[in-house]
């Protein structure tokens, strides 16, 4: 299986090419949703939750790379706090995400797709418990 790799352009210093794995593109995006208030955590697929379950962090689970002709798409399936505003997170995971992946790697994105998946709810603490 042929692995694919993001090109950058060369650079003023001549060094050479670099290149960069779409599973470094899922890591910083992940990362940068998490950092979003909010944001209880990222819906993976059943492998990578069994992975995290034998404490192994897979800091992209929830994140889907497309690489197209036109450009860089990303799906981030996300599961938000009870009361916070869908609209408002959602816009601003988009953010973070297209900041830091513009800021680390300096690729343009065609779209940052935000999919709520689930609603994280906190257990609620009876007044006499300690």
């Amino acid at each position: 299986m042929e692995e694919q790799l993001l090109g950058l352009e060369e650079e003023k210093s001549g060094l050479g090419k670099v290149e960069i794995s779409p599973e470094v593109i899922e890591v910083i995006a992940g990362i940068a949703a998490q950092e979003v208030e909010g944001v209880a955590g990222l819906r993976g697929n059943f492998a990578a939750d069994v992975a995290e379950r034998f404490g192994r962090k897979n800091h992209g689970k929830g994140v889907k790379v497309e690489l197209g002709d036109d450009g860089i798409t990303i799906d981030v399936a996300l599961i938000i706090h009870y009361g916070a505003t869908v609209p408002e997170v959602a816009n601003l995971v988009q953010l973070n995400i297209q900041q830091a992946l513009e800021t680390m790697t300096a690729l343009e994105l065609k779209a940052i797709h935000i999919h709520v998946v689930d609603v994280h709810f906190e257990p609620k603490e009876t007044a006499g418990e300690v």
